[in-house]
Formats: C-alpha cells, structure tokens, sequence
C-alpha cells in the first residue's frame, strides 16, 4: 500500500516509511530562536539596564475624555521577569520540538507581543512612553504594508510572483494625488489609485502570463518604468502648477461616538480615515474569501498544481489574469495613503521601497493574510519606536531599532520562525498542454 505525499511533484513512498519519518522529523529552529531572543530580554533589557530607572507608560490620549493612571514599571526588573517567561515559552517550544510537534502561531504571537513590551519598556526607561501615539502611529505606517502585502498574497497564491507592488503603489499615490486635486474629491483620487494600480498590474499580467517573460525581472523593470514616468509627469505637471495638480484634499478622520471614548481602543480602533477603515475591512474579508469560498479555492488551487486545476475545467491563465489585475487594485487603493493619507501631496519616489517590504511581510506571514498583516505591523512599529527613540533620548541607535524587523524576516525566511513555503506553482508559467 502506497502513501501519495502532495506537493508540485507527487511521489510516492511506503507508508510505513512515511509514517517513520513523521515520528523521526524534529525542527529545533524555533525554540533555538526563542532563546535567543529570550537572553536578549533577560541580559540586555534587564540585567544590563539601569537599575534605578523606571519608564512612564502613558494610557491616556487628548482625544478621550476618560483619563487613566500611568503604568510606572522599575524598567530592569520588568524586562527581567519577561525575560523568564520568555525562557519558560522557548522551553516549551523545546519540549514539543522533541516530541516532534511545530510550535503553534498563538505562542509565537504570545512570545511576540511580551518581547515587543519588553523593547518598549527598555527604549522608554526614565522617560515618558505615550502608548496610544505609539499604536496609532504603528497602525497609519503599517497601512500602505498591509496593502501591500494583501496585494501580493492575491498574486502570489495564483501563482504570478508580485516583484511590482512598489511600481503599484507609487502608481496609485500619484494618481490620487493628480486626481483628487484636479476633482477636489479624496473619493474619486482613490478610485483614480485603484485604476492606476490595475493599469500597471495589467504589464505584468500580459507579460508574465501571455508571452511567458520572467515574472521577478517583469516586476523589477515595471517599477523603474512607473518610477521614471511618475518623476516625469510630477516634474512637468505637477511642479508648475502644484496648486491645481498637486495639492488634493486628504482624507477625513471619521470617529465613531461613543467607540471613540473607549482608552487607548478607542484612538487606536474607532478615529481613522477611510483607508484605514478599509484595511480594517480588506484583511478579514482576503481571509474568509481565500479559505471559505469557492473563489478562493480556485484561486490556490492554481498557485499549487494548476496542471490538477485544468483537468478539473479552472482555466488557469485567466484566473491568473484576473486575479493579478485585482491585485493591483487593492495596492494602488494602498498607494493612495501616502498622499490622500498622510502628506498631503505626492514627492518623488515617496513610496521609498514600501512594496519591497510589504513583500517582505507576505514572505515572513507565511501567504497568509492574517499573519501576513501582523508582520506589517511589526514593521510599522518599528519605524515608529525609532521615531519615539529619538524623542525619549534613549541610549540606542536608531539604526538598530529599524533593523528589528528585517533580522526577524532573515530568520523568518531561514526557517528559525517556521516553515515559510510559498505556494508550489509560484513564479512558473502555465503551459496547457
């Protein structure tokens, strides 16, 4: 009797040798980097530290009417009791490594969120930490990464590799910026984003999926292509009349009464803008659609065995057509925060390799829409501490801080996180036969 194993090439091995190496396969990487990161916390967070300052962790924000104590936490002595939990759940993972058990995604949040505290409370020892700035900020620079990232997990898992979502955003902050100023509506500059997003994933889709051209050297060379054009068009329109082409009204910050009153949620969660609210809406909806519906089964079905998909009557080129052109459209909408979000005015080459990252956080998400956005966010906070590192005054550089993430990704993609596979028919042209 046979075992089929699934994967781009099925093989086939006996079953009782299958089942010897299900019971034999132990992956030590994750614990090994939980106790890495584990020491970090409990030597240079905590027996490092100063030990007679204390960091001010601040609840309150102007906009709540509601106010809340500070947190006031002797800074070395929290970070070394975080620092033994941290040890205890990199001893757990150890235990099920030896029983030959992955660690689950929760714990690795958990181990996440108690490290991140930690770094808080290390970069904010003897100063003021205002929390709620911290998470809003994290929220609005992770935006256009979640977009981004939710873009390419749509081309990815259809099997089309996604180099151009930084072409595709950079396209959809123009646009809404040309538009919206032209229209006087932050309304009609997003759909103008979207349109333009969908315009340049429509070059990768005719030459990856038509004419067969490597899809990383396609997406590599569309980004240059929307980046000189983009320099172009704001140098010969934009420039001499900024006024008319290039000052678009931005988008409202919609609150939700009496949500908004709720401390630190409330700011964080119920006072945002629009494309925010849609970011809210895109990462759960992706979810539900990609593994509950029937769309989303065909669409993953393509991105693993599209040969299998064909037999099965899925028309594999034109579900990757489609699916590729959708995928532009939510990272134009993405790239529309930069100017209708946040500046208030498109600048050259502002998207400044957000799309590179957002790839990044798909890859260190694993293809998968929610842990993907979590990794967003890791890099938004990143980029925000720096920001707060700076104004604390806190004895570290912020060159340091901004490389947290990336470090993590490394790792992430080497396996010490997690097996990170990208779906088997990825980046591979579909010829029917």
């Amino acid at each position: 009797m046979t075992t089929t194993i699934p994967s781009s090439d099925p093989v086939e091995l006996p079953e009782a040798s299958t089942k010897a190496e299900v019971r034999t396969t132990r992956s030590w990487k994750s614990p090994i980097a939980f106790t890495f990161f584990a020491l970090v916390v409990l030597v240079v967070f905590g027996f490092l530290a100063a030990p007679d300052k204390t960091s001010r962790i601040d609840l309150n924000d102007p906009t709540v009417p509601f106010s809340i104590p500070p947190l006031e936490l002797p800074a070395m002595l929290t970070n070394i009791v975080i620092g033994v939990l941290l040890l205890a759940i990199a001893g757990w993972s150890f235990r099920l490594a030896a029983r030959g058990a992955t660690t689950p995604i929760w714990l690795v949040v958990v181990f996440g969120a108690l490290w991140v505290f930690a770094l808080i409370v290390f970069v904010g020892a003897g100063a003021n930490v205002p929390l709620t700035w911290l998470l809003t900020g994290t929220l609005a620079l992770s935006t256009p990464l979640i977009f981004g990232s939710m873009a390419g997990l749509v081309s990815e898992r259809v099997g089309v590799v996604n180099i151009a979502i930084e072409g595709q955003l950079l396209a959809g902050a123009f646009a809404s910026a040309l538009i919206a100023s032209a229209t006087g509506s932050p309304f009609v500059g997003l759909l103008g984003a979207i349109v333009a997003g969908v315009l340049v994933s429509v070059i990768l889709a005719v030459f990856s999926i038509v004419y067969w051209v490597e899809q990383v050297v396609v997406g590599v060379v569309i980004n240059m292509l929307v980046i000189g054009l983009t320099n172009f068009l704001y140098s010969a329109v934009m420039v001499p009349d900024a006024a008319t082409f290039n000052s678009p009204p931005k988008y409202a910050v919609w609150s939700i009464p009496l949500l908004n009153d709720i401390p630190i949620i409330g700011p964080l969660l119920f006072q945002n803008t629009l494309i925010i609210y849609l970011m809210f809406l895109l990462v759960p909806a992706l979810y539900i659609a990609l593994f509950h519906t029937k769309w989303g089964l065909r669409l993953r079905a393509v991105g693993e065995h599209p040969k299998a998909a064909d037999t099965v009557g899925i028309k594999v080129n034109p579900t990757r057509f489609w699916n590729v052109l959708l995928s532009g459209a939510i990272a134009g909408a993405g790239g529309s925060f930069f100017t209708l979000g946040a500046v208030g005015a498109f600048g050259r080459e502002m998207t400044s390799g957000q799309g590179y990252i957002a790839l990044a956080a798909l890859i260190f998400g694993r293809w998968h829409p929610l842990y993907a956005a979590l990794a967003a966010l890791l890099f938004g906070f990143a980029s925000n501490l720096k920001t707060l590192a700076s104004q604390v005054g806190a004895q570290i550089p912020p060159e340091l801080l901004a490389m947290i993430p990336y470090v993590v990704t490394i790792l992430a993609v080497a396996g010490f996180v997690g097996q990170s596979r990208a779906p088997a028919a990825s980046g591979k042209p579909y010829f029917k036969s």
